[in-house]
Formats: structure tokens, sequence, C-alpha cells
């Protein structure tokens, strides 16, 4: 399933990137009455476009040829050490800041943008979990709506309180070994690697310190990022797993989680004057900047890391 999401993703990614262009180019500080009006058409029709195409090719190659079944519930939250959970909320909460950057340049007030832009990523995402639900090779996810909802409520819940994100959901990634090992888990490619190799994700949240503390003398673009990552996983509930009808056991690999603290650069706070970089920054700060950090495991070690990806 992963291999087709991967697919709808740079589908949905291409579409964005023409929104986010079309964007930067027509950008003015005033438009009149029919400029709206196109431009609200331009992000409705394609906003809607992603959705249904998206959603009809993933019925149609993954869960038609599968039983179906009557509306039930899976409990995966103790999958991947929550990693997943991690991918679910900074997906959600990178929609949400986009479709909502989106419906605004089209001419919506702050909050109808907010809510239009929210809701949009919410559906989108929860649309898998329902297909799910229904489902009997899986099941209706709580773990997974909960950690879409949080994504798409910190967006929400900053914009109403403060007009803008002081608190930002990152994603970083470097190539496990396990990718080596199991590629039809982990990712065959380095894009689905991207998605896929659990062991190789770093999902952070970046406080903007300046905001948050309202003290003049820190610079606009410094965050303190906290970050969350696993390691030791060749499965989502064990390390025992079967590959053409032989058992793998790898439990004696003890499974841990890790949390990184370091700094990083918040490219949308950075004073650039051309519209065009200041779209491209938007867009790149999704990303954690490599800057040295410090990691700590739970056996309790302390490690410097000179950068970390």
């Amino acid at each position: 399933m992963k291999v087709l999401l991967s697919k709808i993703n740079k589908k949905y990614l291409k579409i964005f990137l023409a929104i986010t262009t079309l964007i930067s180019i027509n950008k003015s500080s005033a438009s009149n009455y029919f400029d709206t009006l196109k431009r609200k058409k331009i992000i409705i029709s394609s906003l809607s476009s992603v959705y249904i195409s998206n959603m009809g090719a993933l019925y149609k190659l993954w869960y038609k040829d599968y039983e179906g079944s009557p509306f039930h519930f899976y409990d995966d939250s103790r999958h991947w050490m929550a990693m997943d959970k991690a991918g679910h909320a900074f997906s959600s909460f990178v929609e949400s800041k986009f479709s909502y950057q989106m419906f605004k340049w089209a001419g919506y007030s702050h909050k109808k943008a907010l809510i239009l832009g929210c809701s949009y990523s919410f559906i989108y995402q929860n649309t898998f979990e329902i297909f799910d639900a229904y489902s009997a090779e899986w099941g209706f996810s709580i773990a997974d709506v909960a950690a879409n909802t949080f994504g798409s409520g910190l967006v929400l819940s900053q914009q109403l309180l403060w007009n803008e994100n002081r608190i930002l959901i990152k994603y970083s990634y470097q190539p496990s070994p396990f990718i080596k090992i199991r590629p039809e888990t982990f990712g065959e490619n380095f894009y689905q690697n991207l998605l896929k190799d659990y062991n190789g994700q770093t999902y952070w949240l970046n406080f903007n310190l300046k905001s948050l503390l309202n003290y003049s003398k820190i610079p606009d673009w410094l965050d303190v990022s906290i970050g969350y990552g696993a390691n030791g996983m060749y499965g989502g509930k064990d390390n025992i797993y079967i590959k053409d009808g032989k058992t793998y056991n790898f439990n004696n690999t003890p499974r841990v989680y890790e949390i990184y603290l370091a700094p990083d650069i918040n490219l949308e706070r950075l004073h650039i004057e051309k519209k065009w970089l200041k779209i491209a920054l938007n867009i790149l700060n999704s990303y954690k900047v490599p800057l040295p950090a410090l990691k700590y495991t739970q056996n309790r070690s302390l490690k410097f890391i000179p950068i970390m990806f």
C-alpha cells in the first residue's frame, strides 16, 4: 500500500507545486472581484481534483481486490513504536498549513480559509481510515485519526490564537541499515525509503523562541527543536517476520526510542525579498535543517551528534 501511496503523493506534490508557483507569480497586494473569483475556482477545482482522483485510484488499485467487511476497528497504536503516527501528524500538519495558505490566497477570510484548509486535510487523511474500516485486511484506527487530528488541530489552534504558526512539525531522514535487510518493508528506492523506513525517520516539534518568549534580542529565525525517532525495528509489532517461507527472529535486537534536542533555522522567518524564494523556503521549511543535536535513548545514554539529518 505504501508503494501506491508514494505514487499518489507524487501526483499530489506535482499539483501542489503548480498551485504554489501560480500563487507566487500572481500574488499582489490587492485583487479585484473577478481575480478573487478566478482564484477560488482554481483552488477549489484543483484540490477537488486531487482528492477525487487520488481516492478513486486508491480504491481501484488497492481496496477493490481485497475482501470487504462491515465497519470494524483495528488497534495499531503500538505498531512501529508510534513512528507511523508521528508521520500522520506531520502529513496532516503540512497539508493543513499549505491548504490554508491556498484558500487565503484565493480570497477567503482568515477564519474561513483556516476552516476550509484544515477540514480539507482532515477529510483527505481520514478517508484512508474509512476505506480501512470496510476492509477485512485492516480496520478503522483511532490512533491514526488522533494523530491526524493533532496535526490539523495544531495549525487551527495556533492561527486562531496567534494568527501565525509559532510551533511547527518537521521531518528529517537518514537511511538506516534496515533497508538492505527488508527492502520489501522499508522501501526499494529512496522515495519509498522516505515514506517507509521508520528506523531512519525523525519527527520534530519546532518552537520559535522569539515569538513564544516575546524577547526582541532573539533572531526571528531561531527555533529550538525536540525530535522523536526509533530504531531496532524489523517489523511493526516485534522483530519476527516471515520471508520466502522462512521465519526470521531478531527479537534479540532491542527496539529503542530516541529523543533529540537541537537548534533549527525557521526558513519562513528569514527576511527575504524575492517572492519566488520565499515560496521555496516556505515549502522547504517542512524539513529540519541538518545541525548539531543531542540524542537521548531509553537506555539512558546521551550522545552528541555533530550533524543530525
